[in-house]
């Protein structure tokens, strides 16, 4: 069995990983936040904050992990078109979870199935982005270690995505990022954990660039777009923000809104032939008509 590096780099890759895994996180809870009550571009915020989430808080943390990442004795090359596909699948799977959550009035069935649609995808982003990696050595993964990985993406995709519905402060919408962070982390390097590489049969990986020919553009673009978009959102006003909308176990258990109330009509008064008047007194019987009962 070959030895194996998470941290070739010392500290410094993991901690730059946990940074901008909570910076991608912080910048989508305040796009969920500003797409939560907007009346105009909901859409748009939403977009963003799956852009945020999946592909900073959790695709730029993978990799940047992945930096420090090295097999004793084999080369590792990346495959470009896999590679950037990962990063569109935690992207788009983000993006669903959030769209089925983020509603006047959410459910938790809708919660749990975005959660668990979200996790699953972010587990296909992370060992789709470890197939894309070629290497000299034989890798396999302990199955146990492999279903941990998924559980904790689930766990941390259902809190996620509760957390775009429930924060409403800057300083707990900055508590959730850092938790947000943890999970993810945790569960990338759970993940690789589950990793063991033997000695292949092989010849070392001809095609595919090396970690720093691909990884590092991509990760310092995204990373400065990132905080530039991060400061923008920040001051920028959150709009209609009321209280938080109660969330049901499904919608047959949210209370139906009562029917509107009919307009009361104006009693009329007419003259009898003795010259008295006479009132009508008008009472509404809930069946959406008016009877009349004469008073005199």
């Amino acid at each position: 069995m070959l030895d194996i590096y998470h941290f070739s780099y010392g500290w410094i890759t993991p901690v730059l990983a946990y940074f901008m895994s909570v910076t991608g996180c912080l910048l989508g809870l305040q796009c969920a936040a500003r797409g939560r009550n907007a009346t105009e571009g909901r859409v748009g915020w939403l977009i963003g904050a799956a852009i945020a989430i999946g592909g900073t808080g959790i695709w730029v943390m993978h990799f940047i992990a992945m930096l420090g990442f090295t097999i004793h004795g084999a080369e590792i090359r990346y495959d470009i078109p896999l590679t950037l596909f990962s990063a569109i699948t935690a992207m788009v799977v983000v993006g669903i979870g959030l769209f089925m959550v983020n509603k006047p009035q959410p459910t938790l069935r809708s919660l749990l199935s975005g959660g668990i649609i979200t996790g699953l995808g972010v587990g296909t982003m992370h060992y789709t982005g470890m197939y894309a990696m070629r290497s000299s050595a034989t890798v396999c993964y302990d199955p146990a270690l492999v279903a941990l990985s998924i559980v904790i993406a689930v766990v941390a995709s259902v809190v996620a995505l509760w957390f775009t519905l429930r924060v409403k402060s800057f300083l707990a919408t900055v508590g959730a990022a850092l938790i947000m962070g943890v999970a993810v982390c945790g569960m990338h390097y759970t993940g690789m954990a589950a990793m063991h590489a033997h000695i292949g049969h092989q010849a070392a990986p001809g095609t595919g660039a090396e970690a720093m020919q691909l990884l590092a553009p991509l990760i310092g673009v995204s990373s400065i777009v990132t905080m530039l978009v991060l400061i923008s959102v920040s001051l920028t006003e959150i709009e209609n923000e009321e209280a938080l909308p109660r969330m049901w176990l499904t919608s047959r258990h949210r209370p139906r809104p009562r029917p509107a109330e009919p307009a009361r009509p104006v009693a009329q008064y007419a003259p009898n032939p003795q010259h008295e008047y006479r009132t009508e007194e008008l009472s509404y019987d809930g069946a959406g008509a008016w009877p009349r009962r004469v008073v005199d």
